[in-house]
Order: structure tokens, then C-alpha cells, then sequence
């Protein structure tokens, strides 16, 4: 909450001068109010930010929404990705070779383009 649009850190909201409240109640109900405490926060449940990360590198692929029927291969693209260590490739390279990724219907991909 602390950065503007363009990465600036800022203290004061700028249009009305109020200072920025970075605090925030988690999904899970806890609480956090700074940048450590969200970090440490989301390691100790990392499953829920991988498999959020993994989402949304799959919806920007597909240039779609990801739905439910969508859920069983990201929990797999999850999986083996922690036998590389989590490294970004194997994200990418899970993405690309699942079946939604290469299975598309043309009429998908046309109206992508």
C-alpha cells in the first residue's frame, strides 16, 4: 500500500493528505501491518500464493478467465514446479504444456488474435 502507481514509496495519500494505512486482515483472518509481516505471513502458507501465482500466469497464457475445471492442473503444475525448487521455468513450461494451454479451440485462439 506504501507505493504509488509508478513505485514510488509514499507516507501520505497524495489528493488528501491522510497518512497510508498499509495494515490488513488476510484471507485466512490474520492480521498484518507492514511489508515484513505480509512476506512472513504468505511463506509460512506458501500453497495458496503459488497456486494464486500459477493462476494467473495460466489465465494471461490462455488469454481467459481460469475456472474450476482449471483447478486440477495448476495444483499439478504446483507440484512439480516444487521439484525444480520453484523456479520460474518450470511455471512457464507446466503453463505450456498442459492440455489448456495446448488444447485450445481455434475459435479461442481467433478471437484472442
Amino acid at each position: 500500500e506504501n507505493f504509488d502507481i509508478d513505485g514510488t514509496w509514499r507516507l501520505r495519500e497524495k489528493d488528501i493528505g491522510l497518512t497510508v494505512d498499509s495494515k490488513g486482515t488476510l484471507y485466512d483472518g490474520k492480521s498484518v501491518a507492514s511489508s515484513g509481516e505480509l512476506m512472513e505471513a504468505l511463506l509460512s502458507r506458501p500453497t495458496p500464493l503459488l497456486r494464486t501465482f500459477t493462476e494467473n500466469l495460466m489465465a494471461y497464457a490462455l488469454g481467459r478467465r481460469v475456472e474450476y475445471f482449471d483447478q486440477p492442473a495448476i495444483r499439478d503444475i504446483v507440484r512439480e514446479a516444487k521439484e525444480n525448487e520453484y523456479r520460474i521455468s518450470s511455471f512457464i513450461i507446466g503453463v505450456v504444456t498442459s492440455d489448456q494451454f495446448r488444447l485450445r479451440t481455434a475459435a479461442s485462439v481467433t478471437a484472442i488474435q
